[in-house]
């Protein structure tokens, strides 16, 4: 049995998760309600995955680092070795990833960024999409899923409002060996 990834995600209603400059106040503008069932996946893994860009927006943007008690991979060209919170990785993330979802282990939260979510998309790796809907239209920036991704036939487990935020929550479903 292998960990399963779940993507916890908020998009605009055009389907972007950040404008072009990685600016989110966007979604900081947003009128949630509770924490949109955030606590509940959080308490649901054990590991995170994001991209450097995600995780330099993270550490410019909250204080103190939000991820401290869990296991926190950063997927870079640029830092390798580790810090208090993360260890950065310079391998490529289908590959790492394929050898920790083998691990023993909770699920695995993929944070960021777009890069990361589309070799997932390709790969199938995405077992629960949990996608937060903002009242918004930003008419461009950073989609959330990029073209050409392989079928994938999904199960609707719920939907919640939170706010002006509507809340998607799918489980793939997994074809019968």
């Amino acid at each position: 049995m292998s960990r399963e990834i779940i993507l916890y995600i908020a998009t605009s209603v055009d389907g972007f998760i950040a404008k072009e400059n990685d600016d989110l106040q966007w979604l900081e503008e947003a009128e949630g309600e509770g924490d949109a069932g955030y606590s509940d996946m959080y308490n649901s893994i054990d590991t995170i995955i994001m991209g450097k860009r995600t995780y330099d927006y993270v550490v410019d943007h909250i204080e103190p680092f939000p991820y401290s008690d869990k296991k926190c991979y950063v997927f870079t060209t640029s830092q390798s070795g580790e810090n208090e919170h993360v260890e950065f990785v310079n391998e490529d993330v289908v590959a790492f990833t394929k050898k920790l979802r083998e691990q023993e282990g909770s699920k695995i939260w993929m944070v960021g960024g777009a890069g990361i979510l589309d070799a997932f998309m390709k790969e199938q790796f995405i077992d629960e999409f949990i996608i937060t809907v903002t009242p918004h239209l930003l008419g461009s920036g950073i989609p959330m899923f990029k073209g050409n991704n392989p079928y994938q036939d999904l199960k609707l487990v719920n939907t919640q409002r939170y706010g002006q935020m509507v809340q998607m929550h799918y489980k793939v479903k997994k074809e019968a060996k």
